[in-house]
């Protein structure tokens, strides 16, 4: 049999490494690391390993102290906020500034919030909206002129916004007896109590609750000339104009309420002349009027007295025509009437159509409205006004009317 090579068994011979003899052949040697383990032993890779532990506990450290900053710089950042936050919130650390705002039907509340940050009310719209959110602040600001001031919180500021607001600024202002309710509305607009539009809506939609008005239909706003009473009222700037329209209703209703029973009944037992007749009679004197009122004289009374035989008397040489100036002074918005104002198709136009106007033509004061429930009997048809005196001149005949105009265009050219 050929000599063949002899494995040395595992575990026993030389422990080298695999080396090649002299012959050619190799030897293993077991004592050599396999490879990917070190070739140090555990006792020398000790040191090592300590050494990494000691460096992962320094960056441990290391970390904690970041984190412990980092907290602390955020809750300083946070603090500082909401220190800041605070004093726009509580009102705290402004200067001093007093500031007028006005608030109409029409302002949006994102509207409010800018003007608010624009007077330097409010540092941070979005926080006081957010407060607004919570408190539903948007329904409890109302239309009004207000006085704010720095000093008050977003609370304060809410609640002097407000219908029951002690800031909101008032005006004392007077109807004059004989406005149109064209004249009444331009004053209220100008003074900045209401809007001539709102106003014309409200007195045109509203169903004021009075009696009287039960017959007066809605959809024209005119339907209240005549009823808004001549007086001095405290409105608050920006007020509603229902409550603004109310007030003078409310002030009618008290100062005629005395007479209104003379008013009442129906069919037979109605009177000749319900309280819109009366009201348009008054409108027509006020318009009409001097204005002399004495224990010997009431040219409101007078003039009453002309209204009502011409109306009482259609067979007289006037027809029932009341030919009044002054409702074609309504027709022509103001203007001094001319001839062919005579001839405009209005039921207005008291040249044209027997009988009274439509309706009232101004909003008369009491004295005229007493005048209407109570005219002096008398045989006057025409009156004129004479021009030195200041004071009308009662004719019975057109041809005594006519003699005095004569004369009062005479003197004034001579």
């Amino acid at each position: 049999m050929a000599e063949g090579r002899r494995a040395a068994p595992r575990g026993s011979g030389d422990r080298g490494r695999s080396q090649r003899s002299q012959s050619g052949r190799e030897r293993y040697d077991y004592d050599r690391p396999e490879r990917g383990q070190s070739s140090q032993s555990p006792s020398q890779r000790r040191p090592r390993r300590s050494s990494r532990l000691k460096r992962s506990a320094g960056a441990r450290v290391a970390g904690a102290f970041l984190y412990v900053l980092l907290v602390i710089g955020l809750s300083a950042i946070l603090a500082t906020l909401g220190w800041v936050w605070a004093c726009d919130l509580l009102g705290l650390n402004k200067e001093a500034v007093s500031v007028e705002i006005t608030i109409d039907e029409n302002t949006q509340f994102s509207q409010v919030v800018d003007t608010l940050e624009q007077k330097g009310l409010i540092e941070y719209k979005f926080l006081f909206k957010l407060y607004a959110w919570f408190s539903h602040a948007e329904d409890k600001i109302a239309p009004g002129t207000y006085t704010l001031d720095t000093e008050m919180d977003y609370r304060a500021l809410v609640s002097n916004m407000g219908s029951s607001s002690t800031t909101r600024k008032t005006i004392d202002l007077t109807i004059p007896e004989g406005y149109t309710i064209d004249q009444l509305f331009e004053l209220l607009d100008k003074r900045g109590v209401a809007s001539v539009d709102r106003l014309r809506d409200m007195s045109a939609n509203w169903d004021y609750a009075f009696d009287w008005l039960r017959d007066v239909p809605l959809g024209d706003y005119h339907r209240l000339e005549g009823y808004l009473f001549p007086d001095t009222y405290t409105f608050e700037l920006g007020e509603n104009p229902k409550y603004v329209l109310n007030k003078m209703l409310v002030n009618f209703d008290a100062k005629m309420d005395q007479y209104l029973d003379r008013f009442a009944g129906e069919g037979e037992n109605a009177p000749a002349y319900s309280l819109h007749d009366i009201v348009t009679i008054a409108s027509l004197i006020e318009k009409e009027t001097d204005g002399t009122n004495t224990e010997e004289r009431s040219d409101y009374r007078q003039i009453s007295s002309v209204i009502y035989n011409r109306l009482e008397h259609p067979e007289a040489e006037t027809v029932g025509l009341l030919q009044i100036d002054a409702t074609l002074v309504y027709l022509n918005g103001g203007k001094v009437p001319t001839e062919a104002d005579k001839a405009i198709d209005s039921p207005y136009n008291t040249y044209k159509y027997a009988g009274l106007p439509k309706g009232p033509i101004s909003n008369p004061g009491m004295t005229s409205l007493l005048a209407a429930m109570d005219p002096d009997s008398t045989n006057y048809y025409y009156y004129a006004l004479n021009p030195e005196t200041k004071q009308h001149e009662y004719s019975r005949t057109l041809a005594e009317h006519q003699a005095k105009l004569d004369k009062f265009a005479a003197a004034g050219n001579g």
